[in-house]
């Protein structure tokens, strides 16, 4: 899968010129590959990609959803809790005037994925099962996953990382589901619940 080129077809589509594209590809793959990045990062994007492939005949909005993918983590960091919103606001700013993207989608889009809530619009339950995707590998993949994660918060010793983590993942645990549309649920419930409590496990 050639990220670019979705990228450019994407962008040429919601009106875009060429020069703008090129442009908006490198601050992208500039966000994305920064040294602080071990998990958020391009890798990231195409296995999100991957998922939306598979399943983009069900979304009312493919476009968006899409757009949404590249920028919900355009601004990345650790230590702060407004990635989502900046993220959602930088995506917003960068569209050409002409553009008739659902801005609103967008924006509500990519801040649906700090919380990863159940959503009133199905086309954002889609995405924010995308997100969480990563949670259904295999425990030798999502072992390198965590551990990504970990990097990605060094910052924090662990007696305060390790409490904060667990925290997070047992959120997951007490919704009913984790995943937000029947396809995820069916296909990989079990798989992410197992793989979060033997995460919470070794926190603990």
């Amino acid at each position: 899968m050639n990220l670019k080129q979705i990228y450019s077809h994407l962008l040429s589509n919601i009106g875009f010129s060429a020069n703008e594209i090129q442009q908006n590809w490198l601050d992208l793959e500039k966000a994305y590959s920064k040294k602080s990045r071990h998990y958020h990062n391009l890798t990231h994007l195409k296995e999100m990609i991957e998922s939306f492939e598979l399943y983009r005949d069900k979304l009312q909005n493919p476009n968006e959803i899409l757009f949404s993918i590249f920028y919900h983590d355009f601004v990345y960091s650790a230590s702060k809790k407004d990635n989502e919103s900046k993220s959602a606001k930088y995506a917003l700013s960068i569209l050409p005037e002409n553009s008739n993207l659902n801005k609103q989608l967008v924006f509500d889009a990519i801040c649906a994925t700090q919380q990863h809530q159940q959503n009133a619009i199905e086309d954002i339950n889609w995405l924010i099962d995308f997100d969480l995707k990563i949670l259904t590998k295999d425990w030798d993949d999502y072992k390198i996953y965590f551990e990504q994660i970990r990097k990605e918060y060094r910052i924090y010793p662990d007696f305060l990382y390790k409490p904060g983590r667990a925290k997070a993942l047992k959120h997951f645990l007490e919704n009913e589901f984790i995943f937000k549309t029947d396809a995820f649920r069916g296909l990989y419930e079990e798989k992410a619940r197992a793989n979060i409590e033997k995460e919470i496990e070794l926190l603990s």
